[in-house]
């Protein structure tokens, strides 16, 4: 399921971005679900999941710049999507890393092209996410809160760092593409982030989470290397 929160001082607008992303979704049988605030106040009250954020700048009390400000320092990593009636804003938003802006009224067609291309940025995970398909749910995961990656019977369990485990069907070698960078592929069956490892021995590999992970002797040795070389890189 894909998470929306609206956040607008006007009812009826908030009201039509509902309506735009309620049919969008629809047509590609995506179930969401939306959740609308009249206030900056009362955004950064909520404590739920935001995969989608539809952001009005201009609002009364915290608006919607300084919203999204203490937001992004507060972790938050979803798609943020800023409503104005001032194009100059926009300029601002850089630095919360907006990933688009509508401009009031908004238009379908206008609406449409700027989720076409959200959509796209989902599928193919943006750069520290991992968007995650299970038949017509999806779920961004950031991957630093990935500890490790299991395979059993074509099927993916993500092992969280909120012990939640997430399962879906996708090929390991699939996976490991998407997760470069600091994942390791310690065993033909386990991905382990190495952001997450706490220390190795005997041909295990033990997590912060308290699992404990086999690493192939096949792959012992590429294992040493590449842990002492993310060591360095950080």
């Amino acid at each position: 399921m894909i998470h929306i929160v609206i956040c607008d001082d006007e009812k009826h607008m908030s009201d039509h971005i509902k309506s735009m992303a309620s049919d969008f979704f629809r047509k590609k049988n995506r179930e969401i679900s939306i959740r609308t605030f009249s206030g900056g106040e009362e955004l950064l009250k909520y404590n739920g999941r935001i995969d989608i954020l539809f952001l009005d700048i201009q609002m009364q009390g915290i608006d919607g710049m300084e919203a999204a400000r203490r937001l992004r320092a507060d972790k938050f990593r979803g798609f943020l999507i800023f409503i104005t009636v001032l194009k100059e804003m926009v300029f601002q938003s850089f630095e919360v890393q907006a990933y688009d802006y509508l401009v009031k009224p908004v238009e379908e067609k206008q609406f449409e092209k700027t989720m076409k291309r959200l959509c796209a940025s989902m599928e193919n995970d943006c750069e520290d996410s991992l968007f995650v398909k299970k038949g017509y749910e999806g779920c961004i995961i950031p991957k630093d809160e990935i500890v490790f990656c299991e395979s059993i019977d074509r099927k993916i369990y993500l092992n969280l760092v909120s012990s939640e485990i997430i399962d879906y069907y996708e090929r390991m070698e699939h996976l490991e593409a998407k997760l470069k960078d600091y994942f390791f592929r310690c065993h033909r069956s386990y991905l382990i982030n190495l952001k997450h490892l706490k220390g190795y021995k005997n041909g295990i590999a033990y997590m912060d989470n308290g699992k404990e992970i086999p690493v192939s002797r096949l792959r012992i040795k590429e294992f040493s290397n590449v842990v002492l070389q993310y060591m360095k890189n950080r």
